[in-house]
């Protein structure tokens, strides 16, 4: 019986997303890629260009991805919330490994509203029902919170990922 896989694919323009995925990877021993956009995002040109992909629903650039989606069990994807949406450079990630997922989880980080409609257009965007989701404020997260939504998230991902297990062991 072996454990099974865990990949955590996040996009963090500021670094709060990248807090939560590192704190995810921590409790899950889990191998972790960061999402890289070709695109310039510092400043405020940088945050209009987000704001505006994100209304056009476009994907950005990135580099290819390192790791494989299709060698783990569940792949954990990240995103901040820009406009509503989700970011740019994780819709273009959903989109170009939508097949190769196995089971989704989604989590993303916000500062104001549209948390929910982003992890219902990461739904969409991967074809596939999320095992688990979690948002988290940016605040919370700057300030070390452990949030109860994060801890509920971390539970069903162990729920899930030993249920996974006992089932393949028992084939």
């Amino acid at each position: 019986m072996s454990k099974p896989r865990v990949l955590i694919v996040f996009f963090s323009r500021t670094g709060t997303t990248r807090v939560l995925a590192t704190a995810l990877a921590g409790v899950l021993s889990a191998d972790v890629e960061e999402i890289c956009d070709l695109s310039e995002r510092r400043g405020a040109l940088g945050y209009l260009r987000c704001v505006i992909d994100s209304w056009r629903k476009r994907r950005a650039e990135i580099v290819p991805a390192g790791l494989d989606p299709s060698q783990y069990d569940l792949v954990l994807v990240g995103t901040p919330v820009w406009a509503g949406a989700v970011s740019a450079p994780v819709r273009a990630y959903l989109l170009q490994h939508r097949s190769r997922f196995r089971h989704v989880g989604f989590f993303c980080t916000f500062g104001g509203l549209g948390a929910e409609a982003a992890l219902e257009e990461m739904h969409s965007l991967a074809g596939k029902a999320p095992v688990a989701q979690c948002k988290v404020r940016a605040a919370e997260m700057q300030r070390g919170v452990a949030t109860a939504s994060f801890e509920l998230f971390v539970g069903v991902l162990e729920r899930h990922l030993a249920h996974y297990t006992a089932l393949e062991w028992a084939c």
